[in-house]
């Protein structure tokens, strides 16, 4: 698949958040409908992914923006949103002026985050690539146990997914075989595997100490 050349997304100020702040909405350029206007183009559009466990403890995130600088705040943030999500069976919540989409998977939760004018359809084919490239890397077995496992993997897979909040690929076939390039091509180095577990042994700390 080939990677997109940019997302459309409102610019900041415009459209409905300028109506909210009582200023008037942008006028339609010459040519266009009246009340239509191309939303400016931004590559930015994922600004955390995380994946916890049944009670709520952070198993593997990544944040991609600010909005969530320490990782105090993100632990907090991570909660409530477990809290508001994880007794409904509904995949997409709308919380902190974000939009949040979700999938459920036997002791894991799995969640995508992007701007409240995010479209869902896009933050979904994120969240939708990372479970299908877990459940091929870990054989069906999308839980807690396996994934601690391969925790290493499941780094690679998200870094092959987004990257610095900009989505690079939504085909979990293409995701599997560049994870699979990587490591038969000696890109999985022994640094980068060290690195990786100790992200892991990092995140799993912080679990424990919840």
């Amino acid at each position: 698949m080939q990677r997109p050349e940019a997302w459309p997304r409102p610019h900041p100020g415009e459209g409905a958040a300028a109506a909210q702040a009582g200023g008037p909405a942008p006028s339609a350029r010459a040519g266009e409908p009246s009340g239509l206007r191309l939303q400016e183009p931004s590559l930015y559009t994922i600004k955390a992914v995380f994946i916890l466990d049944n009670d709520g403890r952070r198993l593997l995130a990544k944040y991609y923006d600010d909005t969530f600088p320490s990782m105090k705040e993100q632990m907090v943030f991570e909660k409530n949103v477990f809290n508001k999500t994880s007794r409904t069976e509904s995949e997409i919540a709308f919380f902190g002026g974000m939009t949040i989409v979700y999938k459920n998977s036997i002791d894991l939760f799995l969640y995508v985050v992007g701007s409240s004018y995010e479209n869902e359809l896009m933050l979904m084919s994120v969240l939708t690539c990372l479970f299908e490239s877990l459940n091929h890397m870990l054989r069906k077995n999308v839980e807690k146990r396996w994934l601690l496992e391969n925790m290493d993997g499941a780094f690679l897979v998200l870094d092959e997914i987004v990257d610095g909040g900009v989505i690079l690929e939504s085909d979990p076939q293409q995701v599997i075989q560049k994870v699979n390039f990587r490591a038969d091509d000696g890109g999985l180095t022994e640094q980068s595997v060290a690195q990786v577990l100790q992200s892991a042994k990092e995140q799993i700390k912080w679990s424990l100490l919840k």
